[in-house]
Formats: structure tokens, C-alpha cells, sequence
């Protein structure tokens, strides 16, 4: 936070509790090896605090313009 100047508090979930409460952690599978990891989800939450929109297996790539699209829709 202070070596970039971030003008917000920054979290860390050490303990994976918030990641298990989103239901994002868990048995992952690649190249035929099984690990436990953070699965690639977004959730885009409203004004009110409510979960507006769920991006499940997201694709770093495109995924900035989805989530703009999906707050214009809002």
C-alpha cells in the first residue's frame, strides 16, 4: 500500500476464510496433477452489497471489457 501510494486498505485472507465463504477454493485438477487452489471467479457486487453477477472460469484476456459491459447493464 505505501510503496505504491494505494488509497485503500489492503486484505489478505491467509486462512483461505472469505475464498471458502465464495465457495472459490478447492480441489483443482491440471496436467493431471490435483492441488488445492483459489478458482478463477468474479463476482460483481452491487450498491446495495448485493451479488449483481457471477463470472465463473474467467479468461484474464477479455475479462476487464466483460465486467465494464456487465456494469453498464446494471
Amino acid at each position: 500500500k505505501e510503496k505504491y501510494d494505494l488509497p485503500f486498505t489492503l486484505l489478505a485472507d491467509e486462512g483461505h476464510k472469505v475464498l471458502e465463504m465464495y465457495d472459490v477454493w478447492g480441489r483443482k485438477k491440471s496436467y493431471g496433477r490435483e492441488y488445492d487452489g483459489v478458482f478463477r471467479t468474479t463476482y460483481l457486487i452491487d450498491e446495495k452489497g448485493q451479488i449483481a453477477k457471477v463470472f465463473e472460469n474467467v479468461k484474464p484476456a477479455n475479462h476487464s471489457q466483460e465486467i465494464l459491459q456487465a456494469i453498464e447493464d446494471l
